[in-house]
């Protein structure tokens, strides 16, 4: 619509002879696009961007819908049509059209109020969401559901978790088939590295070439857990592939991470990203360029818009790649990489797709978290220094002087109040980097940002945090978001990180607003388990068994032999805790539940803890594994 109509001299004219137009960034302003999404499924049924809304001086809502062409066609109303009539309707009948406004805010502020959910969650919540994840998946490619298909890397999460807690091996198969598909497929970049935002297909082979960072977040901290769980170095491959992606190309210098990559390059999606036979063979030579194209499905009808190819192995493994060129797996591996690198190099004179160098604290969060679990799991302390970089521009440019957060930073401008995304997500990735570095200062930062959320953004009277806080503009309704769509909720993250600041400092009033913050929603969330993934990973660790790990030492030198024994297993509801000499005072400041943590005979010793209650501490690596196994 904005090349098409708002750039438009024609339709120009009548927005600015009868309309004030506003058009605003839903990255920026989410509380808005929240609210007023709403309003356009509820007119509607449905919802989408570019989301059209037409209000009085008041804001209050009277028109809504998605795409609308220029002029009228195929049945479809043009914007052109809509603003004129619109126009006629406000100045031949104002008091209707305003009525109508009132209506639908009327509708939409009853709507808050009904859909209050108290209750209990219970095991039998868990175990309807399995199945609704089990119901719908596709079992030929992996995913959930028909296309268009999301990566949506909670939903595989709740899934890993589950396997642990249950032993249900269909569980982790689901899991496993959907990422070693993604990888395969078009969606991964296999030139360039990182994923795109969605699969227009079942296969995951065509994407909406627009790459997120919130996705290759929340995709890398999957393929982490999944690495942790299983031992396979695929996983592990992808993900350091992720990091390679966002720190060569998302990276603003001082630190902070960019928002998105376009889909579009010269007006055309995917044009960047695609390739024909003949221009691998000039690249690589005609023997070596046959092959690539073999392995990578690159042909001369292709298999997108114009005849051109997306590099994809859908259809077949490296595995069996290797076998149909007689080449040991190791050897097409190291064939590919050579060749990859050689067209990465090309295709980087090619005219790149638009880059959103805004910097969000949200989506900030979200990498900051994944970097710092990488660092845990992949033993690379590079991504824990990129993680803490990124704290670090966050605190310096996002930050107001009162230590109020902000959400937006652009060309020297920090803007807009933090939403509960902004906290809640920021305050995940902190979480994180204070178990990849033991440093707590990451906590003491977490805890602040914890005590600012809950009294900004929480609801005294139901539970749950608003979406904006009591200092924000106030709008049409306050809202709570729960659904764990392409991203968990904040609500679900939130939930997330009280019950592991609970479990880290054993804090009553944490543990008490842990309990508040999951009762508030138990109601929605049991109807639907499966649209509430990451929320039903809070209650999976709130429900337990969960394990505290103290680990007392001297340093965090002579600590290291122990933390590496624990950074082996996969323990998902579990908390780690370095407590030192240098750092001690400090800490039980934070958990003064620590204070009879001592060591034993001089010796690193390690706490194993189930619900706060320890086994006999131990002294050696030996003695631990059998406590984590």
């Amino acid at each position: 619509m904005e090349r098409e109509s708002f750039e438009n001299q024609e339709v120009a004219h009548i927005l600015n002879q009868h309309y004030i137009s506003i058009k605003v960034d839903r990255e920026e302003r989410p509380d808005v696009d929240h609210i007023y999404m709403e309003v356009c499924q509820a007119m509607t049924g449905h919802g989408g961007w570019p989301l059209t809304v037409i209000m009085t001086p008041d804001k209050e809502p009277f028109f809504s819908g998605t795409y609308f062409p220029k002029e009228s066609k195929y049945g479809r109303p043009g914007l052109m049509d809509i603003l004129n009539q619109i126009h006629s309707k406000w100045t031949e009948d104002r008091e209707r059209v305003v009525r109508t406004g009132q209506q639908i805010v009327n509708a939409l502020q009853e709507h808050r109020i009904k859909t209050k959910g108290k209750g209990e969650l219970t095991e039998e919540t868990l175990a309807k969401a399995y199945e609704q994840y089990e119901s719908t998946f596709d079992s030929r490619y992996g995913g959930f559901g028909q296309a268009p298909k999301f990566p949506s890397p909670h939903n595989l999460a709740f899934l890993l978790r589950h396997w642990k807690l249950t032993g249900e091996a269909h569980a982790l198969n689901m899991v496993e088939k959907t990422l070693e598909s993604m990888q395969r497929g078009g969606i991964y970049d296999q030139i360039g590295l990182g994923f795109s935002r969605y699969s227009v297909d079942e296969k995951w082979l065509v994407p909406h070439f627009e790459k997120m960072l919130y996705d290759n977040a929340l995709l890398a901290l999957i393929y982490l857990d999944t690495y942790q769980a299983t031992g396979n170095e695929t996983y592990a491959d992808t993900a350091r592939q992720i990091f390679t992606y966002v720190l060569r190309d998302m990276t603003d210098q001082e630190g902070g991470f960019y928002s998105a990559e376009d889909a579009d390059s010269e007006g055309e999606e995917g044009k960047f990203y695609v390739w024909r036979p003949e221009e691998i063979n000039e690249i690589l030579g005609k023997e070596d360029g046959k092959r690539f194209n073999r392995i990578y499905d690159i042909t001369d009808y292709g298999n997108f818009e114009h005849s051109t190819s997306i590099p994809n192995l859908v259809e077949k493994s490296l595995e069996q790649s290797a076998q149909e060129e007689g080449m040991e797996l190791d050897e097409l591996k190291q064939f590919i990489e050579k060749c990859r690198v050689k067209l990465f190099e090309v295709r980087e004179r090619r005219i790149h797709p638009y880059k959103d160098d805004k910097i969000l604290t949200a989506w900030n969060g979200l990498m900051i978290a994944a970097l710092a679990r990488g660092s845990v799991v992949l033993d690379d302390e590079k991504y824990a220094e990129a993680a803490a970089r990124a704290v670090e521009f966050i605190k310096s440019k996002l930050l107001r002087e009162d230590g109020r957060l902000l959400a937006r930073y652009r060309d020297g401008e920090s803007a807009f109040l933090g939403y509960l995304d902004d906290y809640a997500f920021l305050i995940w990735g902190l979480l994180e980097l204070y178990e990849a570095t033991f440093e707590t200062d990451y906590l003491m930062y977490a805890l602040n940002l914890q005590e600012q959320q809950f009294a900004l953004f929480w609801d005294k009277e139901d539970g749950g945090f608003y979406f904006y806080g009591s200092d924000a503009e106030q709008l049409l309704t306050r809202p709570k978001e729960l659904y764990d769509g392409a991203m968990p909720s904040g609500n679900s993250v939130a939930a997330m990180n009280l019950v592991r600041l609970a479990r880290l400092t054993g804090n009553d009033d944490i543990v008490r607003l842990a309990s508040e913050q999951v009762s508030a929603f138990a109601g929605d969330v049991a109807l639907y388990p499966q649209a509430h993934a990451h929320f039903m990973m809070a209650v999976q660790f709130l429900f337990g068994p969960t394990q505290e790990v103290v680990i007392v030492a001297p340093s965090q030198a002579a600590a290291q032999e122990m933390v590496q024994e624990v950074r082996k297993h996969f323990m998902p509801n579990a908390v780690v805790s370095v407590v030192t000499d240098e750092t001690r005072e400090k800490f039980l400041l934070l958990a003064p539940m620590l204070t009879d943590k001592t060591t034993q005979d001089g010796k690193v010793t390690v706490y194993v803890c189930e619900n706060f209650a320890c086994q006999a501490p131990v002294t050696t690596v030996a003695e631990l594994r059998e406590k984590l196994t």
